[in-house]
């Protein structure tokens, strides 16, 4: 299948593993890449730059395919140092860097003097069409229904991805709710070029998190997740837990005196018991809606493969069919 993603990025199938905080390393992102798809590192998960370069070296020596790094920029009082980053990437040979989080524009030349492609998450078409006015090469169109933060606007992809399509002239890809077959296609339908699926490829073999993390993803249904941290506008979809409804427990209480310190506990420095010591109620973390849709835990090739054989299936059978079966004009 070649869509103007493949083609960009130099991938076999159009399908994208998103940059997630304690999930995103090496041994994901080879595993995917080595599927055919572009696997992710997250960059902020390592602590430091020389660190970063390190996990681009083992994936370099996990897989000759084309992978990248998500560069995430967030609002924090001690902000990583990106150009260090940036460096460690380019040093480093990566050709695709997804950014997240505030407008990259600060890190836009270095990357495109580098030849680097750039991918940005994106929850609203004005985003998108900011990001392809600074120079990104796609998006990634990021809806409602995403796990981590799908931004204040409620758009779900059904709206959001055609919308996408009435306006960019750049390729995008969509994120939120994806899982198989029926999600690639329907993208496809939709206007993308493509999909970045997160939260589904958690529940993989090659996924260096806890089976307990695993577990949770192939139990939990589509109304298992909440929205927190709205009052304070960085809305975030996660999974629920017991740390979770404690949270929204204080947000209700304490209204609009809310604070982030109020739910730091909650929110703060959670991700490595969880993802590593498989502590599932230790605090919140991003899933997806798309949870409802996981039911097994599949090595990345085996999900991949699945995916591309359901969406060629659908596209020559499903709908093909709808198309023979029209009653011929009397």
């Amino acid at each position: 299948m070649k869509t103007r993603i493949t083609e960009m990025f130099g991938i076999e199938h159009p399908i994208i593993q998103g940059g997630m905080h304690y999930v995103g390393f090496a041994e994901m992102a080879a595993a995917v890449s080595n599927a055919g798809g572009l696997g992710i590192i997250t960059g902020l998960t390592q602590k430091t730059p020389e660190d970063l370069a390190n996990e681009i070296a083992r994936c370099k020596d996990m897989t000759d395919k084309p992978f990248g790094v998500n560069i995430t920029f967030l609002p924090t009082l001690n902000p990583p140092d990106y150009p260090a980053i940036v460096k460690a990437v380019i040093d480093g040979g990566v050709k695709v860097v997804e950014t997240a989080g505030r407008n990259p524009s600060q890190v836009m030349p270095a990357l495109k003097e580098a030849g680097i492609k750039v991918i940005h998450k994106c929850t609203s078409v004005r985003h998108s069409l900011k990001a392809q006015e600074i120079g990104c090469d796609a998006v990634s169109v990021d809806g409602f229904e995403c796990g981590g933060h799908p931004g204040e606007d409620d758009v779900p992809n059904f709206i959001l991805l055609p919308r996408a399509a009435e306006e960019l002239e750049i390729p995008f890809v969509s994120s939120g709710g994806m899982a198989d077959g029926r999600s690639l296609v329907a993208s496809l339908a939709l206007g993308a070029e493509g999909m970045n699926m997160g939260t589904r490829f958690i529940a993989t073999k090659e996924a260096p998190v806890h089976e307990n993390v695993k577990q949770a993803l192939v139990a939990a249904s589509e109304l298992d997740t909440r929205l927190v941290m709205r009052p304070l506008r960085n809305t975030e979809r996660v999974l629920t837990n017991e740390a979770v409804e404690k949270l929204l427990e204080k947000e209700k209480r304490l209204g609009d005196e809310l604070k982030f310190e109020d739910i730091i506990e909650e929110v703060a420095g959670v991700y490595p018991k969880i993802m590593k010591e498989g502590e599932m109620d230790a605090g919140a973390w991003s899933c997806g809606m798309v949870a409802g849709l996981i039911h097994d835990i599949p090595t990345c090739k085996q999900l991949v493969d699945r995916i591309m054989a359901e969406a060629e299936d659908i596209i020559e059978q499903r709908l093909a069919g709808f198309q023979g079966a029209r009653v011929p004009a009397q």
